[in-house]
């Protein structure tokens, strides 16, 4: 396989795989597609916002990690970031776009070339997830990046305070397409994308083991990747960071507990 130049990894907080395949997702269906996907995968516990995305960055679960509520704990055995790791093998660019702030520090210090913040609450509905999809474009138009990670997380929020699979709910998922698509005209030709949930949600809540808020679709796609291809063996939210490290030609850290997808 030849080495990803680019890639990005897209994270719509909340998503849920009944819900991308009954909205209206145009350039999420395309995706999967135009590439290789499983609406099966499954997040860590307990599957909350922060536990599941430093499991995704870290590449280990909670109980490695220590992170098992929304606040963020230093683990009391250095582990490598996924940011980190790219950076260092690669000495190329690295950027990270969200706008919920404890997603800081999945990054660790010196490994950021370039971070979009702008927290959901400045300003109404989804127009900071819309703002920080519209800046990353900007940016990845312009610069030869190894790796970018671009946060949405008004399907989450409007999942908190309507419910799962509500009208507003849904609202945030085609709102959420309509930016991934926009995102998509502005990245090199020669880019992988990953487009993945943290986890999911029922009623108004989410963090326990129901196949509800554990069950995450996950969506590859690039030009070395198969077209139209489901993936019928078990994923993780683990097995991400080694999938990228591996596209990207970079050996997986010993302490990652997942695989890379296949």
């Amino acid at each position: 396989m030849r080495i990803a130049r680019h890639v990005v990894m897209i994270v719509i907080d909340g998503l849920r795989p009944d819900a991308l395949l009954s909205g209206d997702t145009p350039a999420l269906k395309k995706l999967i597609a135009g590439g290789t996907s499983t609406m099966k995968a499954r997040t860590v516990m307990p599957s909350w916002t922060l536990p599941c995305h430093t499991s995704l960055f870290y590449g280990v679960a909670p109980e490695s990690h220590g992170v098992t509520n929304n606040t963020f704990l230093a683990s009391t055995r250095p582990l490598p970031s996924l940011v980190q790791v790219i950076r260092a093998a690669t000495k190329r660019k690295t950027a990270m776009f969200y706008n919920w702030e404890e997603l800081r520090d999945m990054a660790p210090p010196g490994s950021l070339d370039a971070s979009m913040f702008i927290h959901y609450q400045s300003m109404d509905g989804d127009a900071s997830d819309q703002t920080l999809f519209a800046g990353a474009g900007e940016w990845l138009a312009e610069h030869d990046f190894a790796f970018a990670f671009v946060y949405y997380g008004a399907a989450d929020v409007a999942g908190h305070e309507h419910g799962w699979m509500s009208a507003e709910y849904m609202e945030r998922v085609h709102a959420a397409d309509r930016a991934v698509g926009r995102l998509l005209t502005k990245l090199p030709s020669h880019t992988n994308v990953i487009v993945l949930s943290d986890h999911g949600g029922h009623e108004r809540t989410h963090g326990t083991d129901c196949d509800e808020d554990v069950t995450i679709p996950v969506i590859l796609h690039g030009p070395e990747l198969k077209a139209g291809r489901t993936l019928t063996s078990p994923v993780s939210i683990l097995d991400i960071a080694p999938t990228i490290t591996t596209w990207m030609g970079i050996p997986k850290p010993p302490e990652w507990e997942g695989s890379a997808i296949s």
